[in-house]
């Protein structure tokens, strides 16, 4: 019974040993009445000074020994910010081409040509209303080859 108590208690020890009190870094971030105030870089910059330097991490530490600073830029701006997920430049030219009432030639996939002029799109389609007689159509995005203002394909 001894002997399963000193090894249940040698296992709580190493456990201990192993397990240590990490200490939560927040980032700071702007204040709302810092907005427009060039006094704030100087804030932030007071704030880095006053926050503890990190040693813990070795392998932190030894990067700038074999010069992988010169693959970031070295500016020390950080990483390059992503690029927006959406641009919105297909709605942009869907709501010229709306509001001017362009007539448009849709090439579809199968190499059919859909001509009208586009009344309202959205996320998976557009409508496309056609003056010659025939009936309007909502045509699906992915069907959709490319497309082009009607006189501009004339050489």
């Amino acid at each position: 019974m001894k002997d399963t108590m000193d090894s249940a208690l040698a296992g709580e020890s190493s456990e201990k040993e192993n397990f240590a009190n990490r200490k939560l870094i927040r980032p700071t971030l702007p204040r709302a009445e810092n907005h427009g105030n060039h006094n704030s870089i100087a804030m932030q910059l007071q704030e880095r000074r006053d926050r503890p330097e990190r040693h813990e991490r070795p392998e932190r530490s030894d990067r700038g020994d074999r010069g992988d600073r010169s693959m970031t830029g070295g500016g020390g701006g950080g990483r390059k910010a992503a690029p927006p997920e959406q641009t919105n430049a297909e709605n942009f030219y869907y709501q010229k081409q709306m509001q001017s009432r362009t007539p448009m030639v849709i090439v579809l996939r199968d190499g059919e040509e859909v001509r009208g002029i586009i009344e309202w799109y959205d996320r998976a389609c557009i409508k496309v209303n056609r003056d010659d007689g025939d009936p309007n159509l909502m045509i699906y995005k992915p069907a959709i080859k490319y497309m082009y203002k009607e006189g501009e394909n004339q050489h």
